[in-house]
């Protein structure tokens, strides 16, 4: 089956200029389904871009769903940078008669480009799109590892099992959703007075990561190495704040300033794990001055950037492009590996654990800080080892 069946086309001549793109900019080089189909096979591209038309299940954001469009806007005259771009843009899938139907839609597209090495850009409707994107793992046969950069946490904790599916509860479903295949689940940027101290206490009960937004201010490279560890990302648009992304109906005084968004959105590119990418809750009709789609299409641009710098160390061979250092916590009774990449600077530690198959000791790679190695030094045991262990035992 053809994905094109979940596409309506758009038209290039929307987005251009007068005068035409010149050739740099990505616009001019970007295969767009205008009125074929981009042949995913014969001239296979390295991202695929593609907008969602529901915004159904968007609480109190009702206009989101055109999102796409409006960003293209401000995409396609972006410049390129040193690389050869293989962008496709595939249009926009049609809501579909239920919300079911979209979910059913975007899971099946997501799931056919992740399986050929293609990572697609989701431009939302809701952050409830978000479940749909985790859907495409589901047969993939790998523990998935989520982030999720959010003022809140989208979760109903008074009807934890019962709770419908929209934008404000699909973490529920993600965490419940059977097969469990969920490994980890990363909150970014959250402010604390919008998140209930039960819901914190869920999240340290299984052992998730919760990042507050005073922890990202001045210094985003602290989370550079939980955005590494995640096979995707999903990017509520409230995280940033009101004076730099007002189109949104849930944006906020405090947040993300958007030169942050941009630098984790390249950090998100840089990893060579994460496999989709999401971005949610745009709100065309609120946006001054078209600001907020300006500030997405740079995201994206910095996003793409990140792809194209990969540094391609990980997994960790050859061995002699790694440098590995040893230590012992808690008066010998542990001793901690961590390893780090010549190329890129970046440290890995590993966790053992006990294989189900095998008395063999075995080895999870985590991504982690240099701050993490010196933690250990000092000997103390950083609380990334143990939340780790605990989710292998």
């Amino acid at each position: 089956m053809s994905l094109s069946v979940f596409f309506s086309s758009i038209s290039r001549r929307n987005f251009m200029p007068e005068a035409d793109f010149f050739r740099s900019q990505i616009g001019a080089t970007l295969r767009v389904y205008d009125e074929i189909f981009p042949d995913l096979e014969e001239e296979k591209p390295d991202l695929a871009l593609f907008g969602v038309l529901d915004d159904r299940m968007a609480i109190g954001n009702a206009g989101c769903d055109d999102a796409a469009n409006a960003i293209r806007k401000h995409l396609y005259p972006l410049y390129q940078g040193e690389y050869k771009l293989k962008l496709a843009d595939l249009g926009n899938i049609k809501a579909g008669e239920t919300v079911t139907d979209t979910y059913a839609a975007v899971k099946t597209v997501c799931e056919e480009l992740i399986r050929s090495g293609i990572i697609p850009i989701l431009i939302g409707g809701g952050q409830d799109i978000t479940y749909a994107q985790y859907l495409a793992y589901e047969k993939l046969e790998q523990k998935v590892e989520v982030a999720v950069v959010d003022s809140r946490f989208d979760l109903d904790q008074e009807n934890t099992e019962s709770a419908p599916l929209n934008s404000q509860t699909y973490l529920n479903h993600i965490i419940l959703h059977e097969p469990d295949y969920l490994f980890n689940l990363n909150n970014l940027a959250y402010q604390t007075y919008f998140v209930s101290k039960e819901s914190i206490a869920m999240y340290d009960k299984l052992y998730f990561t919760a990042v507050r937004l005073g922890m990202i201010a001045d210094q985003v490279g602290q989370v550079e190495p939980v955005i590494r560890a995640a096979d995707m990302l999903s990017f509520d648009i409230n995280a940033i704040r009101f004076s730099d992304a007002p189109g949104s109906a849930h944006a906020t005084p405090n947040g993300l300033f958007g030169d942050e968004a941009c630098q984790l959105c390249r950090y998100a590119g840089m990893s060579d794990k994460l496999t989709s990418v999401g971005f949610y809750e745009y709100n065309p009709t609120l946006d001054n001055r078209e600001q907020t789609a300006i500030l997405v299409a740079q995201m994206i641009w910095y996003f793409i950037e990140g792809f194209y710098n990969r540094k391609h160390d990980a997994p960790l061979l050859p061995k002699s492009a790694y440098i590995t250092y040893r230590t012992t916590v808690h008066n010998d009774a542990y001793e901690l590996v961590f390893i780090k990449s010549k190329k890129s600077d970046r440290w890995w530690m590993q966790v053992p654990y006990s294989g189900s198959q095998s008395v063999n000791e075995r080895y999870h790679l985590v991504p982690c800080r240099y701050e993490d190695y010196q933690i250990a030094v000092g000997g103390e045991m950083p609380d990334l080892w143990w939340k780790t262990h605990q989710k292998l035992v």
